[in-house]
């Protein structure tokens, strides 16, 4: 079984304008995906999964097909244990509200069917009062699952605001954003890609809007309008970038030196479908350094978290016997004990995390600390204490639901809360030094 938290920072950019036609066939398939997704509440899925979930909604045209006029009989509207009144949901007034709006709404055209139907299904999801349980329509599925494979189509560009413009925060390295000559702090002020037809300045644009223009398919264009600041006198220009696969590194790793002490320093981002085999290939160079190092330093500061096998399977790299996490269920509780290589028993580590660190990261630093005693250093953790279960959907959509709690070693659930860190620093934005890298290897 899998468990996964999506990463914040990929974004899908696929594009969806499609015409729908409302006929009674399309009612018909809304109130069966409604039906699935209860019915889903209760049944096993490929694998669990730990973490936040971005959402939003996408757009799509409507053509009105008086639906008002479709009824479907009272039986079919009821849903729920018919053994228990509290449970029958009678559908009637979901379809008034609809007709009302398609009747009456000042504005017809922002009537997006496609919108309602995803929003009424996340409603449903919503009023567990649960922030993890959640509906995501199909293109934010699409998205999350790229988040965790580590790899998109698209340019290679690290997305921000610099005064408010949309701006090039750092291109990766040999992407083809960099290749085509983009810099970190280029402004991006226009965006133009003949294929998905539109040609517009990136002037009031969410982060969301510009990374579904900006990504697209492998070997298609996209014309970019920068302005680079540190150049006035070259004033806006234009390059062309051509789409690539985008391979995003989960696990970093380099040496340093500091206070007489050579040290690993493994930056993990994010426990994702590749981060296993990146882990090996790190810890393989580790090892050849072993006899020369003072130790780890493993950061995981700003790693939403990820795949919950993968987390256990990095835990037990530092201990060979031991508790790494404890699931608590509805019917039960489940040990997840150390397993695997162990390869890194005996070396001193150092975990650094910040308010950022949530979910899978929570897990491993829970783990370290409880049974090698490693020091935490930074600031207190994000405090993400649930599980849940991921399943698919025949729209292309998926649902997360809350499946159990994970308890550290010793039992404590830390949700809401964090883990506290052993040695408080919090990072100096203003200057060139990482004070908290710094402290956590006078702390090995």
């Amino acid at each position: 079984m899998k468990s996964i938290t999506p990463s914040l920072q990929n974004k899908s950019f696929k594009n969806i304008k499609k015409i729908k036609v409302f006929t009674l066939q399309n009612i018909l398939n809304f109130v069966v995906a409604v039906l699935l997704v209860w019915v889903g509440a209760f049944i096993g899925f490929g694998y669990s999964q730990t973490g936040e979930l971005p959402f939003n909604l996408e757009k799509s045209s409507f053509i009105s097909n008086s639906i008002t006029q479709k009824r479907v009989n009272q039986s079919d509207r009821l849903v729920g244990d018919p053994k228990s009144e509290n449970n029958k949901v009678d559908f009637n007034s979901f379809w008034e509200v609809w007709g009302y709006l398609e009747k009456d709404y000042l504005e017809p055209e922002k009537l997006d069917a496609g919108k309602m139907v995803h929003g009424a299904i996340a409603g449903m999801t919503a009023s567990l009062g649960d922030p993890y349980t959640a509906y995501l329509p199909p293109d934010d599925n699409l998205r999350s699952g790229e988040d965790l494979a580590g790899s998109f189509y698209g340019v290679g560009i690290e997305l921000g605001y610099i005064d408010g413009t949309l701006a090039v925060i750092a291109p990766l390295d040999d992407s083809p954003a960099e290749r085509a000559g983009a810099q970190a702090g280029d402004l991006i002020i226009h965006v133009r890609d003949d294929k998905k037809e539109f040609d517009e300045d990136t002037t009031g644009w969410s982060l969301d809007k510009a990374v579904n223009k900006i990504r697209g398919g492998k070997g298609e264009p996209v014309f970019l309008t920068l302005f680079r600041p540190d150049d006035k006198e070259k004033g806006s220009f234009e390059i062309e970038i051509i789409r690539d696969e985008i391979i995003v590194k989960s696990v970093k790793m380099e040496f340093v030196e500091h206070a007489g002490k050579k040290v690993a320093h493994i930056k993990l981002s994010r426990f994702g479908e590749r981060t296993a085999d990146e882990w090996d290939d790190i810890v393989t160079e580790i090892l050849a350094e072993r006899s020369s190092l003072s130790g780890v330093v493993l950061d995981m500061r700003n790693n939403p978290g990820g795949f919950f096998n993968t987390s256990i399977t990095i835990a037990s790299e530092f201990f060979k016997k031991g508790i790494v996490v404890s699931q608590k269920g509805k019917v039960q509780t489940q040990d997840f004990r150390a397993r695997g290589k162990a390869r890194l028993v005996g070396m001193p580590v150092v975990v650094l995390v910040n308010k950022g660190s949530a979910s899978a990261s929570e897990i491993v630093a829970g783990a370290l600390k409880d049974n090698i005693g490693a020091k935490l250093v930074g600031e207190q953790t994000f405090g993400k204490g649930t599980v849940q279960d991921r399943r698919e959907l025949s729209n292309g959509g998926g649902v997360h639901i809350t499946i159990g709690r994970w308890l550290m070693p010793e039992g404590e659930w830390i949700h809401d809360e964090g883990i506290p860190v052993d040695v408080e620093v919090k990072g100096d934005y203003e200057t060139e030094e990482d004070e908290v890298l710094l402290k956590g290897i006078e702390e090995l």
